[in-house]
């Protein structure tokens, strides 16, 4: 309704007249004619934006019509591979290998079945950390429609799909080490347990198919899978798992006609039996029952694959910082990627909270302290330059390829007994011309992040920006040193961890105290079985640089992000180098050095000692790497990697002909390639 103003006389009068009305019907037609102007203008701009509307539609529309048209094409592309892949016969990628590289050797079990061998000691498979898959028995609101099925191992698709749901279910307790409250997570039984990590990836698989060419089949081959994220001790406390192992051996051993058992444990597996040869011997309730000749009754041989007896250094930096060589390689060549909060997903914020709630992890910690692993001036391996060795004959006798003066002098001056080093200057700086601070005795307090940050455990949190400053100020950290910067950074870890496991070296085997489950899985404070007639093989992979020592910095990243990373930009002066990204390298199956995994069998149990009363026989089988020749061949017959070995041919034969009875003897003894004799002797340990 049009508002109405009353008009002043006076401008009544001055509005009316002849010249008033012409005014009125001129102003009149200017008004109508601007509002046809204004209209012809709202009706182009109008125009204008609904044009630009329909030319945004189409840009848009054509590029979602763009991004369904790739994954389209790429999605028909995968089936039809899939689709050709399954309908190819089996034989014919062999086919095509032959065709190009020439007639394959025979497998193992084909070529031992045609000498003659034939199934006869039943075998047990220990899988190691990581290795064993997992499902899911109870669970949370968030893993609805998971029952039984398999959280690790397998596809992985639940990591993909439900991240934090995901690492929700795979984080223990972190007062108990057992089951939070409302989950249950299991080992998967059967040899399906860990025959494949993943699709394609093999772990045990090859080794059961070619024990099957010579005849063997479930009833005589045995996965004692276990969950391998917690203590190796209360495996048995909640699952029963050591009684089962028990049963089992005993149960095969009766119905194959008194034919002993031969083990065959990797990796991590390799300390979970030493710990089971204990428990079985110990009376109950602490152990099996099974009395001092258990073993002596049932074990033919142990042919420990890829042994970690004196822990990695590689636990070190995955229990400090969540890192590893992967990871700092990672960092050399994105740097700042993984720093970044993308998705708000602290990928290895989310990793240490699940690995410092696994105590199975701690038993990789190196052992001995600085006896064993060095100290600040001293290592035994000393010189050691992994690129810069050449293969060699099969006897006992030890030969290394002459290197340049500059590499051998480079080498002498790492001080591979410095674990970790705050800075490349302090890792090759002379111990008298460290200046450290002890932060044993440093104020916790101020929090480093805030309280948003506690979904993501760490114990940083409670450290503080003093206890942060006085690690870093501490500057080198040997093997024994190692043990008490953990129970500063993680006081509650370290409570759990060392109620089950044991880094030392014993002073009397006899103290009572070694009775107790935390020394057993230390080859170092423990005994052999009393098994005279057992033989004892530690079987690893040589020739691929493998983590001994780490350069760290502290980091400079924004609130919630661990303190210390690896400092990427530490490298070796030359090339060939022992120091790359940050990571310094020796002799090994690029997990395990082979100082770990040698030395017990070249010294610490060769002959009778007191780790090895009854002298049980030992040998050293060293695995010289070779990658493969081409993609046709897969991950190689003739790998040392620590998980790739399991498909050597060479391994493989091993452990089929002592299966079928041949001793150590009959496998022509030690095989070594490396200087393990020589470094176990300079590591003065009481024998």
């Amino acid at each position: 309704m049009p508002a109405i103003r009353r008009r002043n006389p006076a401008e009544t009068d001055k509005n009316s007249g002849p010249d008033s009305d012409n005014r009125n019907e001129k102003s009149e037609g200017e008004e109508e004619e601007n509002d046809n102007k204004k209209h012809k203008n709202k009706k182009k701009k109008s125009a204008v934006a609904k044009a630009k509307q329909v030319e945004a539609k189409r840009i848009k529309w054509s590029c979602v019509d763009s991004c369904c048209w790739l994954i389209g094409c790429i999605c028909t592309i995968w089936w039809v591979l899939l689709f050709l892949y399954k309908a190819m016969p089996s034989s014919f990628p062999q086919y095509v290998t032959e065709a190009i590289t020439g007639p394959l050797p025979d497998p193992p079990g084909v070529k031992l079945r045609k000498e003659g061998l034939r199934v006869k000691h039943p075998v047990v498979f220990v899988p190691g950390i990581v290795t064993g898959g997992l499902e899911l028995w109870e669970g949370h609101q968030c893993a609805d429609g998971l029952f039984r099925k398999r959280l690790w191992g397998g596809t992985f698709g639940e990591v993909y799909r439900r991240p934090l749901c995901w690492v929700e279910h795979m984080c223990l307790d972190n007062e108990t080490g057992l089951d939070p409250s409302g989950i249950r997570v299991r080992a998967v039984a059967g040899l399906v347990a860990a025959d494949y990590f993943a699709p394609g990836y093999f772990v045990w698989a090859v080794l059961i198919a070619n024990l099957a060419s010579i005849g063997y089949e479930e009833k005589n081959m045995y996965m004692a899978s276990y969950d391998w994220r917690i203590s190796f001790q209360n495996t048995e406390v909640r699952d029963q798992t050591l009684s089962q192992i028990k049963s089992k051996i005993e149960l095969m051993v009766a119905t194959s006609g008194g034919k002993k058992a031969v083990i065959v444990p990797h990796s991590m597996g390799v300390l979970y039996f030493l710990h089971f040869m204990k428990w079985v011997e110990a009376p109950a309730p602490m152990g099996g029952g099974g009395g001092p000749d258990w073993c002596s009754k049932h074990i033919k041989a142990v042919m420990n694959i890829g042994g970690p007896f004196l822990g990695v250094p590689k636990a070190v930096a995955g229990l400090f910082s969540a890192e590893a060589k992967d990871v700092a390689v990672a960092r050399a060549i994105a740097p700042g990627f993984l720093d970044n909060d993308l998705f708000r997903l602290q990928t290895l914020q989310y990793v240490m909270k699940m690995s410092r709630t696994w105590d199975s992890t701690m038993s990789m910690i190196p052992k001995g302290g600085d006896t064993i692993w060095g100290d600040l001036d001293w290592s035994p391996e000393e010189g050691c330059v992994p690129s810069q060795r050449r293969r060699r004959n099969n006897d006992t006798q030890l030969a290394r390829q002459n290197v340049t003066e500059n590499l051998a002098s480079q080498s002498r001056n790492v001080k591979y007994g410095r674990i970790i080093s705050f800075g490349k200057e302090v890792a090759e700086a002379e111990s008298s011309d460290i200046e450290r601070t002890d932060f044993r005795d440093a104020i916790k307090g101020r929090n480093v992040a805030n309280s948003t940050c506690r979904d993501v455990w760490t114990e940083y949190h409670d450290m503080g920006i003093e206890g942060v400053r006085a690690v870093a100020e501490h500057k080198v950290y040997t093997a024994s040193s190692v043990l008490d910067l953990f129970h500063f950074v993680a006081p509650k870890m370290m409570a759990r961890g060392s109620a089950h496991f044991s880094f030392g070296i014993a002073d009397n085997l006899d103290d009572p105290k070694y009775n107790h489950y935390k020394y057993w899985s230390n080859p170092l404070e423990t005994r052999l079985p009393d098994a005279p007639d057992m033989e004892i093989f530690s079987m690893y992979g040589v020739g691929i640089p493998t983590e001994r020592g780490y350069v760290y910095k502290q980091s400079t990243s924004a609130e919630c992000y661990i303190p210390f990373q690896i400092d990427p930009t530490a490298d070796s002066e030359d090339e060939d180098g022992c120091l790359k990204d940050g990571v310094y390298t020796v002799e090994g199956d690029e997990t395990v050095p082979v100082l770990s995994a040698g030395f017990m069998c070249a010294k610490g149990w060769r002959g009778k000692t007191r780790f090895n009363p009854s002298g049980i026989r030992t040998y050293n089988r060293e695995y010289d790497h070779s990658p493969p020749a081409s993609l046709l061949e897969g991950r190689g017959t003739q790998s040392g990697a620590h998980v790739d070995i399991m498909g050597n041919f060479a391994l493989i034969e091993d452990i089929i002909r002592v299966a079928a009875g041949a001793t150590g003897e009959d496998l022509g003894g030690d095989q070594v390639y490396t200087e393990i004799f020589k470094w176990s002797e300079k590591i003065n340990v009481q024998l």
